[in-house]
């Protein structure tokens, strides 16, 4: 199902019911995680019957799962044959997942297994947020934090993406909290303005990945259209409005973008802003020429001594296909 709270309370208004029976339907599908409509116990069959005609509750399914250390990555079969993917990932604040936003992405980062396979179709909300419900059916455990950081650009497909977040955030949802979910973007430029008016304050992530724009334009096309500078502006405006701190992801490619110069950038770039940077080691593939930079404590000390935020993500499962989209691949 498609629709967040406020659709649905319009639905029932539509139909003649009052907007209340919503809030049950959020219960028995969020909470009670039920999937058969004719078990709505607490509606009217009328009503149940209308339900049926009106919506298909026709999931997506897990075909494959693969398990590291603290790490458990997951292939869905969409109802239309596609495939897409999530991670979860067991910290010590608690159980977050990695949900897709699309099939396939446009943006072709060049170091980037997802981008590899060119965008299908965006994915519709309930299929993002069923990845979550498998992944709590499967553990039998709830999900504490979520971050939309798999296949896919997120603002590629901003409506399906924003109905989701309040979906998940909703108290008869998933109820998980706004500070627990992180939205990631390469740089859509309008749409990081867009999302600076969303009424629910969740978090914003910045691939960034490179310092200037001779580099970034060659392993992410997208700053052809939106360059460090406009990107930078919007970001900018982003917290002005919002006051909250934005990440920016940098994955560290070998004798790429990882030389102390590129440091040095890096924290010019960044210099008086609320920001932290967040320092991904590269998860590789056999398919480009990237590694694994070898510098990646030297770098974040550089950016530490120009008094610049900065961690490094936790590496996760080498002993699974960690690269984003690297499972969904060997299907396709």
């Amino acid at each position: 199902m498609n629709l967040n709270i406020n659709e649905l309370e319009d639905y029932f208004i539509n139909i003649g019911e009052k907007k209340y029976k919503a809030l049950q339907v959020f219960e028995w599908l969020y909470i009670h995680k039920e999937r058969d409509i004719d078990l709505f116990s607490n509606l009217k069959k009328e009503i149940r019957d209308t339900l049926k005609k009106d919506f298909v509750l026709d999931f997506i399914k897990i075909k494959k799962r693969e398990v590291g250390k603290n790490v458990k990555k997951y292939l869905f079969t969409l109802n239309d044959g596609n495939y897409v993917e999530a991670v979860l990932m067991v910290h010590n604040y608690g159980i977050s997942v990695c949900v897709s936003s699309q099939v396939g992405c446009n943006m072709g980062c060049k170091f980037c297994e997802s981008g590899r396979l060119k965008k299908v179709r965006n994915l519709e909300t309930y299929e993002m947020v069923e990845q979550i419900l498998l992944i709590e059916e499967d553990i039998g455990q709830k999900i504490q934090s979520v971050v939309v950081m798999g296949i896919g650009e997120p603002f590629d497909n901003y409506d399906n993406v924003v109905n989701f977040i309040k979906i998940i955030n909703h108290a008869k949802g998933l109820a998980i909290g706004a500070r627990h979910i992180t939205v990631s973007t390469c740089g859509i430029v309008p749409k990081i303005i867009e999302f600076s008016n969303l009424p629910i304050q969740v978090n914003l992530a910045l691939s960034l990945h490179a310092p200037n724009d001779e580099l970034r334009t060659k392993i992410m096309p997208i700053n052809k259209m939106y360059s460090i500078s406009k990107v930078m502006e919007a970001i900018k405006t982003y917290i002005e409005k919002t006051n909250r701190r934005v990440t920016i992801e940098y994955v560290m490619l070998n004798m790429v973008n990882d030389s102390l110069d590129e440091a040095k950038q890096l924290a010019n770039l960044l210099r008086g802003m609320n920001v932290y940077v967040n320092l991904i080691p590269y998860n590789e593939t056999n398919n480009n020429g990237f590694k694994k930079s070898s510098r990646v404590n030297e770098f974040k000390e550089a950016l530490l001594k120009m008094e610049i935020n900065v961690t490094v993500r936790k590496e996760f499962g080498d002993s699974i296909s960690a690269a984003c989209g690297q499972l969904r691949s060997k299907e396709v």
